[in-house]
């Protein structure tokens, strides 16, 4: 085993994988930071959801509106839909675990809200539920996924967004994500502090 060549590669590869993304996503997060600053100014809030490393994307957007990203600010509505495990495995247990968020979204969702998914495939039942859910309650969704957006992407909408990452190394689309996050939190900083 060569380390240095695996190490190496990792950030050839994230650079790669960065100039792809710029090509070919700009406008979409551009798309999703204006449904952010939309659904704030119309009192609405985020709902974000995803699983594994995608559970870790949609608890840090979470944070970052709840507390703050770098400036100091009024705190900014957002829920995490898979951080209440009790909530979540009830769901699980006495359902499916495909519906662990769009009963959540049931719950308490309303059309000046925004559901943020995050998924590397595009393909996990309970985000497809969570879509569907969304669209009942006449909620905008955005999409941040990889590959080709997988069955997700066609659940979508022209109110919706989608911002797929073109590639299909889950490692490299999950390091995508996590730039977006801060792009749009450092251009929502940007709007408040124009605003005060």
């Amino acid at each position: 085993m060569d380390k240095l060549s695996i190490i190496n590669s990792n950030f050839v590869q994230n650079k790669e994988i960065i100039d792809k993304t710029i090509q070919s996503n700009i406008g979409d997060i551009e798309k999703a930071t204006g449904m952010l600053i939309d659904m704030l100014e119309n009192d609405g809030k985020l709902l974000s959801c995803g699983n594994g490393g995608s559970s870790g994307d949609a608890q840090h957007i979470s944070s970052e509106f709840i507390n703050r990203f770098e400036i100091e600010r009024k705190e900014m509505p957002a829920i995490s839909l898979n951080s209440d495990t009790a909530t979540l495995t009830s769901i699980a247990n006495d359902y499916d675990y495909k519906y662990i968020f769009a009963k959540q979204i049931n719950a308490f969702g309303k059309k000046e809200d925004i559901l943020m998914a995050f998924t590397t495939s595009g393909n996990s039942n309970n985000i497809l539920e969570a879509i569907n859910s969304a669209k009942t309650k006449k909620m905008k969704t955005i999409l941040i996924a990889g590959k080709d957006g997988g069955k997700a992407f066609p659940l979508l909408d022209d109110d919706d967004c989608s911002i797929i990452i073109p590639c299909d190394r889950t490692s490299r689309i999950q390091e995508m994500h996590l730039i977006i996050i801060h792009s749009m939190c450092e251009c929502l900083d940007a709007y408040i502090r124009g605003k005060s």
